[in-house]
């Protein structure tokens, strides 16, 4: 008798904590194999302290052949779920097609950066989601300081030193804690013009900084940030954003050449397409994990909605807790459905949350406790440090060596502006020009590279006037010979409808209230795709007076097909 196979689609919290149970469990009584784009478990909550410069990036990557004995990792992104046949459709890192089939199927595929439609945002924001994401933050916010000091311009000074960052949640705080300092140590070597400093501003529609936490919490992370220079602005959102900044909803516009968009995420939009009930654009589960009507096929994490026992009529919320305790009983009940041990229902209750706001500040309140300070600062450390699957010693010495040697704030240019968009189904992948088997999208000109300041093409270079505010009529000629479509006055991006927000989650947040109008039909430099492949199959011939993608062509960002819902307002 042939042993089982087990595939697992995607390895996040709760795909890496599945994964790693079952290699124990199964004992090599099953094959289990592990469907991802990466060959590593990235650990998000520290990915702000990457882009930081505090941690290097290997620091919070753990490898998964490595610490999965087992488990055949298969590289990867999931296209197409065949239920009725038990088969998985993928395509591999270099356009290669596959299929495995399976005996008992885990859709463990996480979310991707949720958008709000908002003019401008998918094409001038960068999200916070995957580790190329962090390096481009790290080397972009770097280089803006370093041209700025340059500069003889107060007013180009200025623009280059102000950062934005929309979502005060989790990962929307510790960017901007973060980013604070890291800036106002280069500065310190590098001094700008006489009286300028550094701004970062921190932008959410919700009353309060980090609104889903207890309100004790929220006070001590606002304070600290407030006391640090961060202009932290609540009940305020972007309206529009252009190359040259944003426009808020109280009708200030902001000279900035940096957006971060931390407004939440959404589950990944595999689960939409497999014709499952859905809850806000979950897998809807019973207690126990399985797909009803379909006991082969198990989901956990944030492509899940289980139901919260401990609270009745609700679902548990999409964050790295629930995710990776939600990947252990999955692991149990699927051994259970082989006739090793008891099914169990999932029921969690929380023991408190840590934010890291950097140097020895912090908010936390394990097992209800308030903390702040130099004991809430080490309570979190503690926290990441046992919480890591692997790493420990190497992150707990990255950060020995940050308290008493200065960070090494250099540009390495490995991760170019439009390699890392927002509007993409793998956050966790850096678009590569000329990768076989990668869909040219419709929303940005394939034929534009990007300047030498790491901008996409539609943005204006450096010495041109700013032409974009709003108000004023777009620049119909950019670099590329592409016009730009989503200027002020021009028609915003689609965007995806919206899941639910991840709350209280290390490394995403709730998008509450923003605000927003209509998805348009126009993205930048052509039609928008139309019966495309989610996952990057779909063979698009390139339009007759477009170059294929090359060495020197830069992709535009991945569109999804999904659409917006009235869930996201």
């Amino acid at each position: 008798m042939s042993r089982p196979r087990i595939v697992i689609v995607g390895a996040g919290f709760a795909g890496y904590r599945t994964a790693q149970t079952l290699s124990k469990t199964a004992k090599g009584r099953a094959d289990i194999i592990l469907l991802n784009p990466t060959d590593y478990f990235l650990y998000l909550p520290l990915l702000p302290q990457v882009a930081a410069g505090i941690l290097e990036p290997r620091r919070v990557t753990v490898s998964l052949t490595g610490t999965l004995p087992h488990v055949k990792l298969v590289l990867g992104e999931a296209d197409r779920i065949d239920l009725d046949g038990r088969q998985v459709h993928y395509t591999g890192p270099e356009g290669d097609g596959g299929t495995l089939t399976y005996d008992r199927l885990v859709l463990a595929a996480g979310s991707v950066n949720k958008l709000l439609p908002i003019p401008g945002v998918a094409e001038h924001a960068h999200g916070f989601r995957g580790l190329p994401e962090a390096l481009y933050l790290r080397d972009h916010v770097t280089r803006q300081v370093e041209l700025a000091a340059a500069t003889d311009d107060p007013e180009r000074c200025a623009s280059r030193c102000t950062f934005v960052v929309v979502g005060a949640g989790y990962t929307g705080t510790e960017v901007a804690a973060h980013g604070q300092l890291f800036t106002d140590a280069q500065v310190a070597k590098q001094p700008l013009r006489t009286g300028m400093r550094p701004r970062w501003m921190l932008l959410d529609i919700a009353d309060r900084v980090l609104p889903e936490l207890d309100e004790r919490l929220s006070r001590t992370a606002d304070t600290v940030l407030r006391k640090r220079g961060v202009d932290v602005r609540m009940g305020t959102s972007v309206k529009e954003a252009t190359p040259d900044g944003v426009l808020l909803t109280d009708g200030e516009f902001v000279d900035t050449r940096t957006l971060v968009w931390c407004v939440g995420v959404r589950p990944d939009p595999l689960a939409e397409s497999l014709g499952l009930p859905l809850e806000r654009g979950r897998l809807l589960v019973d207690p126990h994990l399985q797909v009803p009507g379909r006991p082969e096929v198990f989901a956990c994490g944030d492509a899940a909605a289980v139901p919260d026992l401990e609270k009745p009529g609700s679902y548990t919320p999409m964050t790295a807790q629930h995710a990776w305790r939600q990947g252990k009983v999955c692991a149990q009940n699927i051994a259970a459905s082989f006739g090793d041990g008891e099914r169990r229902a999932y029921r969690h209750k929380d023991l408190g949350f840590v934010v890291d706001l950097g140097g020895v500040k912090a908010a936390a309140n394990p097992l209800g406790v308030n903390l702040s300070g130099a004991a809430a600062g080490a309570v979190t450390r503690g926290y990441h440090l046992a919480a890591m699957p692997g790493n420990r010693v190497r992150v707990a010495a990255d950060w020995l060596l940050d308290a008493v040697l200065p960070r090494q704030a250099v540009q390495l240019g490995l991760v170019r502006s439009w390699s890392v968009p927002l509007d993409t189904a793998s956050p966790e992948v850096a678009r590569v020009p000329g990768r076989p088997g990668t869909d040219r999208p419709s929303g940005s000109p394939s034929g534009s590279p990007p300047d030498d300041g790491g901008r996409p093409a539609t943005s204006r270079p450096d010495d041109a006037p700013a032409q974009n505010k709003p108000g004023v009529e777009p620049v119909k000629s950019r670099p590329g010979g592409e016009p730009a479509r989503n200027q002020p006055g021009g028609e915003p991006a689609r965007n995806q409808p919206g899941g639910e927000p991840a709350k209280n989650q290390p490394g995403g947040e709730s998008a509450k209230n923003q605000p927003g109008g209509e998805p348009a039909n126009n993205q930048p430099g052509g039609e928008p795709a139309k019966n495309q492949s989610e996952r990057g199959t779909s063979d698009l011939a390139p339009p007759p007076d477009q170059p294929e993608p090359g060495p020197d062509v830069a992709p535009g960002p991945v569109r999804r097909t999904d659409r917006f819902t009235e869930g996201d307002a």
